[in-house]
């Protein structure tokens, strides 16, 4: 812990300086799509908060009075040190990022495990409350703000391009581009119509928290529909394969391999052998007590981690940048 706490003491040391301001919005706590699509306006109010981080200067973006954005979105285990250092890397780009916290919004360390307490539906709606905010920010371009995430924010940058919430959610601005990280892919929606603007997935080979054979899948279908989708699959890489720190197994993180659902339009959540909805915290419990085994690996690989924080500057500077 002591060392963790010295790696994200010295990020700190070495950022660029920084316009640091801390953003409260309202948002609200739908436990599932369904929640969005049919009944947003009955969903209990929250209130949320961010960090933004604007840099002061870049080489990259001289002249320009207002700066591109990349909404940032942690995982499971909330924010981390490889989190961080991506946010390093944008800032040092001139791009501004914006943390959510949507776990300390709402008093949580923690989902693995549950997944219940702060869900995909309560982050993406955070995540688009942001972007509202944002795009009417001084030093913001409301024209390029992307969004990226990890794991369960994976599953965020992925999902808030599927259009069916975007619409429910109706949003004055959407995101230019989404960059997700091994992001769940096991659900996958009936009607595969997602955003024009560019999706990518990072993620493993052996990834057995979040399996990468179900993402090739969905990216396959949704590219055949018309999304601009693409996945990169690291060689011999587990979950988490951009952490500086070796392969372990979470005894409390769920194997998904064997899990896969569908979603309506509507966001109803149904298991594929039997069809049945899954509307409450109790059925998700009861459907994963079924389909899921406990104990996924996750940890890095330096080829892929290195890799992909290219992959990621260059995403971010073809669609932010240029």
């Amino acid at each position: 812990m002591k060392k963790l706490y010295a790696k994200i003491l010295i990020l700190l040391i070495i950022q660029p300086v920084l316009a640091q301001e801390k953003i409260d919005f309202d948002s609200a706590n739908p436990f599932n799509f369904r929640d969005i699509i049919i009944n947003l306006d009955k969903q209990e109010s929250q209130d949320v908060f961010g960090i933004l981080n604007l840099p002061e200067a870049s080489t990259e973006n001289t002249g320009n009075t207002k700066i591109p954005l990349i909404i940032a979105v942690a995982g499971s285990k909330g924010w981390a040190e490889h989190h961080l250092e991506y946010i390093q890397m944008y800032n040092e780009m001139g791009i501004a990022t914006f943390e959510v916290k949507s776990f300390e919004s709402r008093n949580v360390t923690s989902t693995v495990g549950s997944q219940i307490a702060v869900t995909t539906a309560m982050m993406i709606l955070d995540s688009y409350k942001a972007l509202e905010v944002l795009s009417n920010h001084p030093r913001i371009n409301s024209e390029k703000i992307a969004i990226t995430g990890w794991s369960l924010g994976g599953g965020v940058a992925l999902y808030s391009g599927w259009e069916p919430l975007i619409h429910a959610i109706n949003p004055t601005n959407s995101f230019a581009a989404h960059l997700s990280f091994y992001p769940p892919c096991i659900v996958e929606p009936l009607d595969l119509n997602f955003t024009s603007s560019p999706i990518s997935i990072q993620i493993g080979e052996l990834d057995n928290w979040t399996p990468a054979d179900q993402c090739v899948e969905l990216v396959k279908k949704a590219s055949d529909s018309g999304a601009n989708i693409n996945i990169t699959v690291y060689r011999e890489s587990h979950h988490a394969f951009d952490r500086d720190s070796e392969p372990i197994v979470d005894p409390k993180g769920y194997i998904l391999s064997n899990c896969s659902y569908t979603m309506k339009d509507d966001g109803t959540i149904l298991t594929k052998r039997l069809n049945f909805p899954i509307r409450t915290p109790f059925l998700q419990k009861l459907s994963l007590a079924f389909c899921a085994k406990r104990g996924p690996v996750y940890g890095g690989n330096i080829d892929a981690r290195n890799a992909s924080f290219k992959f990621s500057k260059e995403f971010m500077r073809e669609h932010l940048l240029e």
